[in-house]
């Protein structure tokens, strides 16, 4: 399968879901949209024992959404980008299939959400993590929220989730956004070893024992994502947000 800015690499029974698109796999409509439709293509195919989430550019991950697609939505075509990203990050959080994140580079706010719908996540040295979205004026989405609780440790949640700091190499492991910290030789190699381990285990047991382990979580962001989206959207567009998104989509322009 290949979609803007996706691709589906088949080796063997694992399957590399990887990034490939212009402003460092930034988040846009379609990227969302492709997102979710490789979610449900891999959770249909019994071929595929495990999933990579990998970047094909070799020191990026994904720096979160695209403010420069997205800047000039308004509140409607927001609303269905919005729900677009969600179902495609939660399709991805539900697979009974193991999945482990090469997180190459930076992985910043939509980057760290898809990190964290991984199983297991490896990280490139030097490389940074974190969810900066109070930092723009708008408020973590339900289900992130719900994501983040069920994965990092509740000591860090005020620094990760109320200061939107950014967080490198043994910290952010030492918190739970990452599991491993590896140098850049042989990064993507190791984790898809780590993958390899994953997806030898039997995969009915594997899948249902994902399952059970997310249900709660799983359950949880499906009831409340849809009644808070506007909530979100609300301070999306509000004033302080417009100004900081548009200040950030100039700072881009500037750099080229």
């Amino acid at each position: 399968m290949e979609k803007i800015g996706l691709s589906i690499e088949r080796q063997g029974p694992l399957a590399v879901l990887r990034l490939d698109k212009a402003r460092g796999n930034a988040i846009d409509e379609p990227l969302a949209e492709a997102l979710a439709a490789a979610a449900k293509e891999l959770d249909a195919d019994d071929a595929v024992r495990g999933v990579l989430l990998a970047s094909a550019h070799p020191k990026l991950f994904c720096p979160g959404l695209d403010l420069v697609a997205l800047v000039d939505y308004d509140r409607e075509a927001m609303r269905r980008f919005f729900v677009r990203f969600e179902e495609g990050m939660i399709g991805l959080y539900a697979l009974r299939k193991p999945v482990v994140a090469a997180v190459a580079g930076a992985a910043v706010a939509g980057g760290c959400i898809l990190a964290l719908t991984a199983d297991h996540r490896v990280i490139r040295e030097g490389s940074p993590i974190g969810l900066n979205e109070v930092r723009v004026g708008v408020p973590l989405p339900w289900w992130v929220l719900t994501m983040l609780r069920a994965t990092t440790s509740p000591a860090a949640l005020t620094d990760v989730a109320l200061l939107g700091r950014n967080f490198t190499d043994e910290e952010a492991r030492e918190i739970g956004l990452v599991h491993e910290v590896l140098p850049a030789e042989g990064f993507e190699e190791a984790a898809l070893a780590r993958l390899e381990e994953l997806a030898n285990r039997d995969s009915a047991a594997v899948g249902t024992t994902k399952a059970w382990l997310r249900h709660d979580a799983l359950e949880e962001m499906r009831a409340g994502g849809p009644e808070r989206r506007g909530v979100f959207l609300d301070a999306w567009f509000s004033d302080s947000a417009q100004k900081r998104i548009r200040e950030t989509v100039d700072s881009l322009a500037r750099r080229g």
